[in-house]
This record gives C-alpha cells, structure tokens and sequence, in this order.
C-alpha cells in the first residue's frame, strides 16, 4: 500500500518549501515473537528476535510472560539498565530507533549493539512501515507528540496480535515510560504502563538494578535546604543568537586538574584575541564538566583576574557548605600584577555535554544507613558525582563506573548512577582496566563481526594474491626489533649490484591486502587508530591472526609485503626509488643485541651478517646528512621494567639502553617513510595523508635558555639547525650528563608531531626531522595512518583500486582529527602505566635514596629527574600543617632559594623516594630532599610529590613524536 508524507521544509534562502514523500506500508512485517505463526518467519539478521516463553527477571508487577517496549526517553536515559544481561525479551520500534539516532550516536551504537545480541532477545519493529501501525501526523500535532501516540498504538497492536497466538499463557507487552502524560494516556486507553523506576523495584530477585536507574527527574532528589546554587541556564536557541552577535563566545571547556574553582574555555573560531577565557568561581564555572561546549560571556575588564597558582583539592563531605567554597574563592583573588590578568568570563548556558561514564571511587557519607553517598572520579577534572546505592559497604574499597545524569540549580554537585564495578583498587587488572577507560582506548575483545572478515586458516598465497606482486623470497632479508616483539612490521635488505652501486629495499608487512575498506574490520581499525603498549599488555588494533601471524613478517615463512627499494650509491645518495607489493621470506628475525653482535664479530661473515654490515654503514652516512640539514637529536628517558615470572610484579627498573642497531633501522624507517610522503603527494596533491611536526613558538624555548645560560651555554633557537648544532656545542667536561638532560629539556619544548591532509594544509614541515615532507608507511600492523597511506600507494604504483573515501579530503581530514586523538590518548595510557609499574616497584622498596638533577624550579617546588630510573618527580617545600620554609623565587636565573639554599636547574642533589598510598585512588611517589640538606627540615620528611607519568603531562610538556 502507498500513502504520502507531507512535511515543510525551510531553504538556505529562507524560503519554505513543500516536500511531499512516497511512504510505503506492508502487511508481510514480522512481529519478531518466536511463537508467531500468523507473520511471515522472521528474515535472518542480527540477533534471535523475542522468545516464544520470554524469559527473564521476575516482577512483582507483572508475574506473567511478558515483553517490554520502551519509549525514546527512557531508552535514551536508562541505556544502562536496558543492557544489563537480566533485561530480555524488548521490543524497539523504529520510532523511537530513529530518534535516538537523531540525539545521541553513542546511545544508538549502544542499542544495535544490544539488538545484535543473541542473548538477549532484543528485536527492531518497523511500525512506521507496518499497515496497522503506521498513523499520520494530525493538524495541531507536533512531532512529539505523533511519535508518543505511534509508540502507543504499536503497543495496542502488539496486545491485540499477540492475543490471537494460540498459548496457554497469554504475553503481554508491557509499556514503559518516564514520561507522565504519555503513561497517562496509556493507562486510558488501556495499556499497562509503568516508569522505568517501578518497573526495576518489582524485579524481586535483582534489587541491585535499582542502583543503576539514572535519576532523570531531579524531583525528591533536591537537597533538603532547596537553595539555589548556580544561575539559570540560558536556552539553546537564545545561546545560538547570541554567538551570531557576538554577546557570548562558545568554546570547549577545559577543567584545572589542580584547582577545583578554576577552569579555562578555548574559543572555537579564528579570532586572534579572547582565545583563552579563564573562569574562577563556583557560580561562574556553573555546572559545566571538562570537555562540554559552552556559551560563555565575558566579564567587564575591571572583573578580570589571574590564573591562580593556588592548588585546591575539593575534599569536603559536606554538600550543603557553600560558606565554606565562598571562602576559597576568596582565596584565589589575592592581588596580582595588571599584566598577568587575563580575559575572564562566566558560564551561562551548555551547547554539548560531552559526559561518559568516569571510573573513580565511592566516598561514603559519614550517615549510618544512608543511601545517597558522593563519588569521587579518578579524572581530577571531573566533579564529585551524588549516586543513590544501597551497597556502598560493598563498593568502598572498589573501582566503579559511574554516569552523570543531570545537575540541578539546587545542587552542589552534579546527580547520577552506579554502572559497574571494576573490582579493588590497587589490583593490577582492575587499575589497568581504569587507566584503558579514563584514557578512552578501545579495549573490548574484537566481535564477532570484525573477527567474520579474517582469512580463514590455514591460509596460503594463492594465484590470485601474486597477482600485481614481485616474487622477493630469493633476497637475504632480515628483520631487527626489540626481544619478544611479535607484531614485526618491517624487514631489510641490502645486496651490491653488478654496475657497484647498492641495493637497499625495505619490506612492510602488507596489511591492506587483509583489511579491505568498509568492512567491520576495516572500521573497527580505524575506531583504534593505534596498538597500545602497556607495560605488560598490548591492545592490539587489529585481531591476533593477523598482528602475531599472518602480517607479521617473522623467519622461514613466505609473506605478503609491500616493498620500498633503492639503487644508492656508496655515499648513500638515492639514484633510483621503486615500490612495489611483494612476497618475501625472511632468513632472520634478530633482536637489536643480536643484530649488534653479528655486526661487531669478528668471526660471523655470512650473508645476513654481511648485509647488516653494509646497512649500518650506509645508516651512519644517512644520520649524518640528516643532522647536518638541522635534524635533531633529542632525549626522553625511557623506562624498561623487569618482572618476576610467578607475580608479575617489577623487580628492577632501568632506563633503555639504545644500540647503533636501533639507528640503523630507525634511518630506513625514515628513508622510506620520506620516500613514500613525496610519492604520495605527487599522485594524490589534495589527499595525501602526511605527518608534519609544526616549529614551537619561540616563547616554548624561554625555559630551555634561561636553564643553559645559567651554565654559560648558548642555546641558539631560531632555527631546527641552529638548535641542533648549539646542543652539539654544549658540553662541559665537567658535568658529562648536562648534554643529556639539555636534550631532555629540548623535548619538553616541542610541539606535538600530527597526521593531516594535503588538500586542507598548506604547511607539511616536519621541524624535529628537517624534512620538507613525512608520512607513516612502516608500521601499518600497528597504526591505521600507515594503512591508508598503503592504499594510496597502492593506487599510485596500480596494484590496487581506489575508492570514494580515499579521494575525499573532509573524510580524510576528520580521521586524521581521530587518529591524533588516539595517538595522544594511547601516549598518556603508556605513562599511566609506567607510573603504576613504578608506584608497584617502589611499594616494596621502602625508602630509597638516590642521585637526582633538578630540571625545572617552581614557585614552592623543584622538579627532579632521577637517571638510573629515567623518574620524574616533584619535591615539594610546603606541607599542609607544617611551617612553610621561607622561599624566594627568580624566574630570570632560575632559581628557588628555601631558607639559606638556592637551588638551580641542574643542579644534582640526593632524594629519597617513597610510596605514598595514603589516598588509595591517587597514590604516588613522595621525593624529599636530603641533599642540600635544606635549614630546619628533617629527613626524611614525608613531603609530596606527584610522578610526572600521571596520567597526562601538563600543557606545556609537549612530547616530539617521530
């Protein structure tokens, strides 16, 4: 049958225009109930629709069989109760599919996803297309309330033609619903309706779901007092017409980890002034959350104030004290110099929540048998959370997931629910679980779906595959990667032609012959964007089959390879570049050591050791070039860990040791990585996807100055050369680690490395290489960048078929915007992880006191680098509770005198370090000062210090990322 759908529909021009729609309705659409005989069987998809005898909690409401079917509110809200396994046998109409779709991407990921599970009998209704179900929408009927009438009239349909199954026991479809009209309605038109709420309390067997119920209606949840807190907040619509004239600014609000009354919004836009907005004060910050989009207004110049050195640590359990946070705002205004003012604003409406679920821990009222309680998040940026939970004696001591749901006016802290417990704080799994959700990795075993698109075993290269392939198995070809790697990416080889000149190629796994564009394997990849090495687990980011086996180009078996090959001359000056896709079998897979071993043997001349041979000398003259064009050579001490076999558990900690093998593959990398960007550019000139690193601001280097010319070292910053060659220049005999820790140093300056589209950016310098262009090609088992710059490969050298995606420089452009993401997220987990390593590894150590060089000097602290561990840390001079030292600061030296001792940046100093696990959610390594010994402390004093490996670095600490 064929009806129209009529709706207006407004131009660009601001006209309004008619637009009339075919609507087709159908009698041949499934119910979905298993025990139906009177549908058409149910086509095959995803899931197993409802049962023929649902199964599932039993309620006191309704002790019958029965199936749900919620409304779009309640499945948008209550996501977390409809995916919990005791919740079967739901009926999701596409009306409300639809509008979910349309308000929330996650919420509708999260309900395919549920719908798609056998288990749980979930099953998508179309009744906008069903004859008896579909209505149209009625004069003075706004969409709203069309779309509750439709999901009421799907619910009478259901009742009726379930009615006609022949069963002895009659199912129901019962209605759920938050919304009061809409079960009011359905109760006059006899329907069974019930909230969410009373639904969940009848499940007499599960009284803990009660605790995962988000609180939607802040009604009865208002503090006692009922005192309005925090300003209104001003409509979206009026919010959007003010950003069009320019009376408020929006922008991506940005919490202090430091001060729990401060916070920053950075303006969207390309305007130069009021880029940063700082905001002070409870009513001010008015309710927003780190990342939320804001609308903010901008305060009269005479209310402007500083950034605020002051930490503030919100640790009251009091909620209705809000005496107490006027006097720590009060605080924050002491009096600053004019120039550091800065532009100052407050919150006045909410454009984007960005709210997830946060990982933290239960901190339990001080009232016996109460049930609402405050949540303290790991994430000091996020605010404390009020739940309701009857198992707080359970969940203290736990790590559990909780999710906001509303904030309002009345209340100090934003309402919310319990979602899951992650097990005992300070357990491994448990915190490594905690550092993977707060660092937003993708983490959950790969589906079912994605897992359907890999080759099946045993897998051989057929016919096919040589197709387009030069057959390379005859070339001496080894890989070279640190002990125990599996995923090896990359291979090498090198031979002398019969004219004298060189051939060097470098072989990379061919992962884009497996992962083929659009499929779920495909988008799951580019989801990850990046493996994530912990320090005892990797996340992959595409299936083990193909990252430990069928890509990974390990000894004595035939692989796939996509291959960059060079003529060179002795001089290593490129004379001819070829790519091609390849077969190749690999005759060693060697450790850096073992690859160091062969090279200085004196006894091993076979043709691998040869070949290494002739690689590191070419490697050696490739350095040198680079470094004399201005490349530079930068420091970051990394940190390797031992564990014991049985515990798992650090036993020692050391700093990597880097060997010339490790050079050696590294100036390949970057040849071919070098090579493969201009190949790529020259075909595709608008959508090449290339990695730049952008030249740090000159005031980034101010620190960097200051520090050497307190050595009587001249650090030349206008240029990457000029850097490179001063930092050559600065030795002292003397002092042999001062170079060292100047590179450090160095890198704190830089700005972070970044993938980005050719057609999009004008400026492709790479500063911390000196190369004009740079992309990723060699790492593709672990980093889905150096996928898709195969497949452009692949397409420039005619061994592949392009498609609409790979051409389309927005798409490219907002992927790149994803994978910096995940590259910047998976950069923070990895500290994260080695801070907990080593919280682990000094947790039985007691104290321990060792040589540290100081690297920055604060206002009341100095930060220490420890070198034997490759440790960061800060030693603090003031303790609550105890009399603060007398301090001087000078920021032109630097220098920080602490009663008669003036320390200065690297100067080398004795600490001790010790676990402090005296906050069992923020534990951290304590150093104390004891040599100099400083005028009136005692030692060891337990002084903080906060591990510089916490789970982000500051701002400023921008890492250089090849």
């Amino acid at each position: 049958m064929l009806t129209s759908r009529m709706f207006l529909k407004r131009t660009r021009a601001g006209a309004v225009v008619k637009v009339v729609r075919e609507h087709y309705l159908r009698d041949d659409i499934p119910c979905g109930a298993a025990a139906c005989r009177l549908c058409p069987p149910r086509p095959a998809g995803p899931g197993l629709g409802l049962q023929a005898q649902p199964s599932g909690a039993a309620s006191s409401l309704c002790p019958g069989p029965h199936y749900l079917l919620p409304d779009t509110n309640l499945l948008l809200h209550q996501i977390d109760i409809l995916e919990d396994p005791v919740i079967k046998n739901v009926i999701v109409l596409q009306t409300v599919l639809q509008e979910v779709r349309n308000r929330s991407a996650p919420v509708y990921k999260r309900i395919r996803d549920v719908i798609a599970n056998p288990e749980k009998h979930f099953y998508s209704f179309t009744n906008e297309h069903h004859r008896e179900t579909y209505i149209q929408q009625e004069q003075g009927e706004t969409s709203n309330d069309r779309n509750d009438r439709a999901i009421r009239v799907a619910v009478k349909w259901y009742n009726e033609h379930l009615k006609e199954i022949e069963d002895e026991e009659k199912i129901q479809v019962i209605f759920l619903t938050n919304d009061r009209t809409n079960k009011e309605k359905a109760l006059e038109e006899g329907i069974t309706a019930y909230t969410c709420e009373e639904y969940i309390k009848s499940l007499i067997a599960n009284p803990d779901l009660v605790d995962r119920l988000a609180c939607v209606s802040d009604e009865g949840k208002e503090i006692e007092s009922g005192k309005i807190i925090f300003p209104e907040h001003i409509p979206l619509s009026k919010l959007q017409q003010g950003i069009k004239s320019g009376i408020y600014l929006q922008g991506t609000y940005r919490a202090s980890r430091d001060n729990y009354l401060e916070a920053t919004v950075w303006v969207h836009g390309d305007a130069e002034e009021n880029k940063e907005i700082i905001i002070q004060g409870l009513k001010h910050l008015n309710r927003a959350v780190h990342e939320d989009i804001v609308a903010v207004e901008l305060l009269a110049k005479d209310e402007w104030v500083a950034p605020s050195s002051v930490v503030l640590q919100d640790e009251g359990q009091n909620e209705d004290d809000i005496a107490n946070e006027e006097e720590k705002e009060n605080i924050l205004k002491t009096s600053v110099n004019k120039d550091m003012l800065r532009p100052t604003g407050k919150v006045v409406g909410i454009i984007k929540r960005n709210w997830r679920p946060f990982c933290g821990m239960l901190s339990k009222s001080q009232i016996k048998e109460a049930r609402r309680h405050l949540f303290t998040p790991a994430d000091r940026r996020i605010p404390r959370i009020r739940i309701e939970t009857r198992q707080a004696d359970t969940l203290e001591g736990q790590r559990i997931i909780v999710a906001i749901d509303g904030w309002p006016r009345n209340s100090r802290y934003p309402n919310g629910h319990f979602v899951k417990n992650l097990g005992t704080a300070g357990d491994k799994e448990t915190e490594t679980e905690v550092l993977l959700l707060e660092h937003d990795v993708p983490h959950q075993p790969f589906s079912q779906g994605v897992l359907s698109f890999l080759p099946k075993m045993p897998w051989s290269i057929t016919e096919q595959d040589m197709k387009y392939r030069e057959d390379l198995r005859n070339l001496c070809v080894c890989s070279v990667d640190p002990p125990g790697c599996t995923d090896i990416d990359d291979a090498l080889h090198c031979r002398e032609l019969e004219n004298g000149n060189i051939e060097v190629g470098v072989h990379i796994a061919d992962v884009s012959h497996f992962i083929r564009p659009g499929n779920a394997l495909d988008e799951e990849s580019a989801k990850r964007g990046t493996t994530v090495y912990l320090c005892e687990k990797r996340i992959d980011m595409v299936p083990e089959l193909l990252s430990s086996n069928l890509c990974s180009l390990r000894s004595n078996v035939d692989r796939l390879a996509f291959s960059c090959i060079w003529e060179m001359n002795h001089k290593a000056e490129i004379l001819k570049t070829r790519f091609t896709k390849s077969i190749i079998n690999s005759k060693a897979s060697l450790t850096y050591a073992e690859a160091q071993m062969r090279i200085d043997s004196a006894t091993m001349n076979d043709d691998i050791t040869t070949s290494l041979r002739r690689l590191n000398k070419l490697a050696k003259i490739l350095k040198k070039k680079r470094i004399d064009n201005g490349a530079l050579t930068l420091s970051s001490p990394e940190v390797r860990f031992h564990m014991d076999s049985e515990t798992h558990d650090p036993i020692d900690l050391q700093t990597k040791e880097l060997k010339e093998t490790n050079s050696m593959v590294e100036e390949f990398m970057l040849l071919a990585n070098v090579s493969v960007a201009q190949k790529i550019y020259d075909e595709f000139p608008e959508f090449a996807l290339l990695r730049k690193h952008p030249a740090p601001p000159p005031s980034n280097y101010d620190i960097l100055v200051k520090a050497a010319k307190s050595k009587n070292l001249e650090v030349k910053t206008d240029s990457a050369k000029a850097l490179a060659e001063s930092l050559d220049k600065a030795e002292s005999p003397a002092f042999p680690y001062l170079n060292t820790l100047l590179r450090i140093l160095t890198t704190r300056c830089m700005m972070q490395a970044v993938y980005f589209c050719s057609g999009m950016d004008n400026d492709f310098h790479h500063y911390g290489l000196a190369s004009p262009i740079y992309t990723h090609f060699t790492s593709p088992i672990r980093r889905y960048a150096d996928i898709i710059v195969h497949r452009l490969l692949a397409v420039a050298v005619g061994a592949d078929s392009t498609y609409p995606e790979l051409t389309d420089k927005h798409k490219l452009a907002d992927m790149c915007k994803n994978l910096n993401y995940r590259h910047k997220m998976a950069q923070y987990a990895q500290r994260a992880s080695v801070a907990f390593h080593t919280q682990l590894f000094f947790k039985s150590k007691g104290v321990v006191n060792e040589d540290a060089y100081i690297l920055f000097v604060r206002k009341n602290a100095v930060v220490v680098l420890i070198p034997k561990y490759g440790l960061e840390g800060t030693v603090f001079f003031e303790e609550k509770g105890k009399p603060t030292p007398k301090l001087d600061y000078n920021n032109e030296v630097p220098s920080l005198t602490v009663e008669d001792t003036t320390l200065h940046v690297f100067d080398k100093v004795k600490v001790n370090i010790m676990l402090d696990a005296s906050n069992i959610q923020h534990q951290k390594i304590r150093m104390v000062l004891v040599e100099p010994k400083i005028l009136g402390s005692d030692v060891p004093a337990n002084l903080p210090t906060e591990i510089s490996s916490k789970n982000e670095p500051e701002k400023k600490k921008k890492k250089l990322q090849k």
